[in-house]
């Protein structure tokens, strides 16, 4: 891993540890449990295929605040009259990020929510579906393949979806094996934070299983967006290009409206 995602996953063992202290394993489990049915993050992403997932980001580690002022619950509901299928929200304090932006998001709408954040432990899986999440993420650069396996395993027993996330062919074969549902192609290479959408068409080029691939990270256009479509993503994390600008719910709509032309073509 790279220094920045070293520091990153060193403080996040720290807090994690200083969570359990405050609230108590058996204690966030009997929450988890008591929650009502999760959202089924899935099956939005199948309807609206290919779907964006817009989300819901305060800042980056490397630039800063993205868009001061942020209202998760106002974000959540422009997302969603301007078509996103589904909501991802940072909850990680280095993206400025809680589990408040998380719980706020979701009593604001009805769309399923990913929980993006540095997910090592069992006991943030049961904190991601006390707090509301629908899905989580497992980041297969940072985890060995037996963490993978049983945290995914864990998630799908508490009725959550994982989106496990790849960079390269080695990381696209550990989540073949795990047997991933939802498979993300970060577009950006955790290493060296150099980002190139191609990546995605590099390891779907010979891809013949049945996860669903979510394209991640450097989706600015709808060029993008079809150019993605046709290397068989269906579906788009996507939250920087969307919040830069100022006018999220404006920029979600132009993206989203050059989905079903891509479907379009794709079935002309």
């Amino acid at each position: 891993m790279s220094s920045i995602l070293d520091k990153i996953f060193a403080a996040k063992r720290v807090e994690v540890e200083a969570r359990r202290n405050e609230i108590s394993l058996d204690r966030i489990i009997e929450d988890a449990r008591g929650m009502p049915a999760p959202r089924d993050f899935a099956a939005a992403l199948r309807r609206s295929s290919p779907a964006i997932i817009a989300e819901i980001k305060r800042a980056s580690p490397s630039k800063g605040d993205i868009l001061p002022g942020l209202d998760p619950a106002a974000l959540a509901r422009d997302y969603t009259a301007a078509g996103a299928a589904a909501l991802s929200v940072l909850t990680d304090r280095h993206f400025k990020g809680t589990l408040e932006d998380l719980r706020a998001a979701r009593a604001a709408v009805d769309l399923p929510i990913l929980r993006k954040d540095f997910m090592f432990d069992a006991y943030q899986v049961y904190e991601a579906r006390a707090a509301g999440a629908d899905c989580i993420l497992l980041i297969a650069a940072m985890l060995p393949e037996a963490d993978l396996r049983s945290l995914s395993a864990l998630a799908h027993d508490l009725g959550l979806e994982a989106l496990v996330e790849v960079h390269d062919s080695a990381e696209m074969n550990r989540a073949g094996r795990i047997g991933a549902r939802l498979i993300g192609i970060n577009n950006r290479d955790l290493h060296t934070f150099v980002t190139d959408i191609a990546e995605t068409e590099r390891l779907l080029e010979n891809y013949h299983d049945g996860a669903l691939i979510v394209s991640e990270s450097g989706i600015d256009t709808q060029d993008d967006i079809r150019r993605l479509d046709r290397a068989g993503a269906r579906a788009f994390l996507i939250g920087e290009s969307l919040l830069r600008g100022g006018d999220p719910r404006r920029r979600l709509a132009e993206l989203a409206g050059a989905l079903g032309r891509a479907r379009g073509s794709a079935g002309a």
